[in-house]
């Protein structure tokens, strides 16, 4: 099972945020605001079409906010996915309850001046704590009781009047992308607009849910990230890690001995990868480093993580030059991505010891090739680049690379040497 992503609810709402403001252009919130931004497209339908088409893509950004509040409240550090979970009744409770304030301050603007800024100051304080209710619960009707708003509020105490500005802050912003987009084209302006607002909202619901979660108990919410964690072993690595550490002050070889067994689960996590390196280095068990490098290595390939492991291939490198992974289909992907991040040097490495170690495997002409341009036009090898570009082409005749090596070839020889 990957490792669930959770937050502290010891976190102090400050600390968290400036990352709270790169939530919804993370995952399945920024995928969520894109696809709603593009369905607000709908609204250019005619008449009935697309009011009710505009109405529908409200209630699911709503329902999606929804979600990221329960989401965060819960203790899950990244967004939900899009379309997984959720309070389908929500979305249109929020949406109505958003849409009466919204019409109750157009008629009291027209017809009652004098009650707008009233139903503005009460609809300001309120709307925090029934956004909140609508969200955990979807029920318009307890959402609106006096008793359950005072509840909230009474919850939160003087800090209440931070998801009020944050609701005011919203409110202030959109009004804002609204001003900066009215100049625009109405199709140019209406994806910046709802993409802003979106945005917006999304980053508020996740605000709103990071200070429940940081008073779950007072609300009486079981953190269902915990419930996760314990399900899925992460507790069990965390106090193994802790039994380790107390266990390697004495007797390092038994911590070693303990971490064994779960390593060879390629879910186990990164910190008990580290803490067992850190304990080989300790002891100067050199073999056991590399050995372990070419399983570590390969496990993090497999799970998408190639930054770590070309770390892991340099540091085993470091310990032994002639270090190369075991496996041509570990080496060669992580040659070609050591060239994509511009770390020639570990590139040709890895190319060369491939080609030395796989030399007629259906890639070898391939990463000869990768091997060659990095010698040539990176690392400044023309005469070493040309003697493995002409061994490659008499290898390999009919390879579909040919072409390439060609070209590659004339340009190395028509590249001025260097005095």
């Amino acid at each position: 099972m990957p490792k669930i992503a959770t937050v502290s609810s010891n976190k102090p709402f400050a600390e968290r945020l400036p990352a709270a403001f790169v939530y919804p252009l993370r995952g399945g919130a920024l995928a969520s605001c894109v696809a709603l931004t593009l369905a607000h497209y709908v609204g250019l339908l005619p008449s009935l079409i697309g009011a009710l088409g505009t109405l529908a893509v409200w209630a699911a950004t709503w329902r999606y906010a929804s979600d990221c509040m329960m989401h965060t409240a819960n203790g899950f550090a990244d967004p939900p996915d899009v379309g997984l979970g959720g309070n389908e009744s929500a979305g249109w409770a929020l949406t109505a309850i958003h849409f009466l304030v919204a019409a109750l301050c157009i008629v009291s603007a027209v017809f009652f001046p004098g009650a707008l800024w009233p139903i503005l100051l009460v609809a300001v304080l309120v709307l925090p704590a029934i956004d909140m209710t609508l969200a955990f619960e979807g029920n318009l009707a307890a959402a609106l009781n006096p008793a359950q708003v005072f509840r909230v509020i009474a919850g939160f105490g003087l800090a209440y009047l931070i998801p009020v500005a944050i609701n005011l802050l919203v409110a202030v912003l959109v009004v804002l992308a609204a001003a900066a987009t009215g100049s625009m084209p109405r199709l140019v302006a209406m994806p910046l607009y709802a993409f802003a607002y979106t945005y917006l909202i999304v980053l508020g619901f996740h605000l709103m849910g990071a200070m429940i979660h940081e008073r779950h108990e007072q609300f009486g919410i079981e953190l269902e990230s915990e419930r996760l964690v314990a399900s899925s072993g992460q507790d069990e690595d965390s106090r193994l890690l802790e039994a380790v550490r107390e266990r390697a002050a004495e007797q390092p070889r038994a911590a070693i001995d303990m971490l064994v067994a779960r390593l060879q689960d390629r879910s186990a996590p990164p910190s008990l990868h580290q803490a067992y390196r850190q304990l080989l280095r300790q002891e100067g068990l050199r073999e056991a480093l590399l050995v372990h490098g070419q399983i570590w290595t390969a496990a993090l390939l497999a799970g998408n993580d190639g930054k770590r492991a070309l770390g892991l291939v340099q540091e085993c490198i470091d310990i032994d030059p002639a270090f190369l992974p075991d496996d041509p289909a570990t080496a060669g992907p992580l040659a070609e991505l050591a060239a994509r991040m511009g770390m020639s040097r570990l590139a040709a490495k890895l190319c060369k010891g491939y080609l030395a170690k796989w030399p007629r495997t259906p890639e070898a002409p391939r990463i000869g090739l990768l091997a060659a341009q990095q010698l040539g036009l990176r690392l400044d090898l023309p005469a070493e680049a040309l003697v493995l570009v002409r061994k490659l082409v008499a290898a390999f005749p009919e390879h579909p690379v040919q072409a390439e090596l060609l070209a590659l070839e004339r340009q190395l020889l028509e590249t001025p040497r260097a005095p």
